[in-house]
């Protein structure tokens, strides 16, 4: 099989997804604990170290790129709230000066020369409906200058909220935008580490034996797999179907995957969208504290900050993942790296 060690396309880009049923799982030591070391080459323990430190920065890179896709959806949303206040505003100004026409008018009615109150439309009028008909007009005019006094206090209070709606827009889509700029140069260095790394990977592995890169690929597996009903047993389906296919860093398929573009992928099959990264992965679901169902992703790392690698369970004691450089998308038994490396699982389905 050829080795691929390039990052995929999708993350150097400045911008850019028969039923088994769980038994208890099987702890194994830490990686760092095995194999002994009478039965593994130099050159293949040199290896595993070089990827695990290339794993840990390409989590690094997917982070900073899914931080970046946050702020520049907040940069949008604030871009947009900015438009509609400030036509919010204009609308109330519009609003305001038109109310307030009408009350001056009003106003003005209610104090030329003929006096305008009930007691004046009484002495001063010739009959009963005389005072009844001047009456009834000055309570319309008393009513319209209400509802006119209303509507421009309405809109003063609309325009003052769409100044402060607009002001708050303007701090936001600013702070989106220098954390953006700030989330670019972090990607752009993250991303140059990340080929230094990988450089060291490949020639690492050309350094590697036959009987090496075997152990290191492990034994094909073509049996059939059928996940139960529901989205789980449908995403751990799919993630079986890739079994055999490369790991590439960033890879998200449909033919190369790093670890959480084949978790990404699979539960993208059944319906459930998931960020390109193991971290944000984990801020997801329902936690698991260890009675596991199919599906369940399973996270390894010292904390929910150093997490790089994430996996799903499918059943039975095991777990299909993508596991590192040099090892295609495979079966192990779960939780694989358990010890001070397993952190926990999540429930994404159900």
């Amino acid at each position: 099989m050829k080795r691929a060690f390039r990052v995929a396309a999708s993350v150097t880009a400045a911008v850019v997804v028969v039923s088994v049923s769980p038994s208890p799982a099987l702890a194994l030591p830490p990686a760092h604990q095995q194999p002994p070391p009478d039965t593994a080459s130099e050159a293949l323990a040199q290896y595993k170290k070089l990827t695990k430190q290339a794993d840990q920065v390409n989590e690094d890179l997917l982070e900073a790129r899914t931080d970046l896709d946050k702020k520049r959806a907040q940069l949008n949303k604030a871009n947009i709230d900015l438009k509609n206040a400030r036509a919010a505003m204009a609308q109330a100004a519009a609003d305001e000066e038109a109310f307030r026409g009408k009350v001056d008018v009003l106003t003005n009615a209610s104090f030329q020369g003929a006096r305008f109150n009930k007691l004046s439309a009484l002495l001063t009028g010739s009959s009963a409906d005389d005072f009844l008909e001047r009456a009834s007009a000055l309570g319309v005019l008393a009513s319209d200058n209400e509802e006119a006094l209303s509507k421009l206090t309405g809109a003063v209070n609309l325009a003052a909220d769409a100044q402060a709606k607009a002001t708050a827009a303007q701090k936001s889509a600013r702070d989106a935008k220098n954390s953006a700029k700030q989330l670019l140069g972090k990607i752009t260095k993250t991303k140059d580490a990340l080929e230094t790394k990988i450089d060291k990977v490949e020639d690492a592995y050309n350094s590697l034996s036959g009987t090496d890169r075997d152990a290191l690929a492990g034994p094909e597996d073509n049996s059939v797999y059928l996940g139960p009903p529901g989205a789980g047993g449908t995403a751990a389906e799919v993630a079986m179907q890739q079994r055999g296919k490369p790991y590439v860093y960033g890879a998200e398929g449909p033919d190369t995957y790093d670890c959480s573009g084949l978790t990404m992928y699979a539960y993208a099959a059944a319906g459930i969208s998931l960020p390109h990264s193991s971290r944000v992965q984990f801020t997801m679901g329902k936690p698991v504290s260890g009675d596991f169902q199919v599906g369940d992703l399973l996270f390894y790392g010292n904390s929910a900050d150093t997490i790089h690698h994430v996996a799903m369970y499918i059943g039975d004691g095991m777990l299909v993942h993508a596991s590192t450089s040099g090892v295609p998308v495979k079966t192990d038994e779960a939780p694989y790296g358990a010890g001070s490396d397993y952190l926990g699982a999540k429930r994404i389905a159900g």
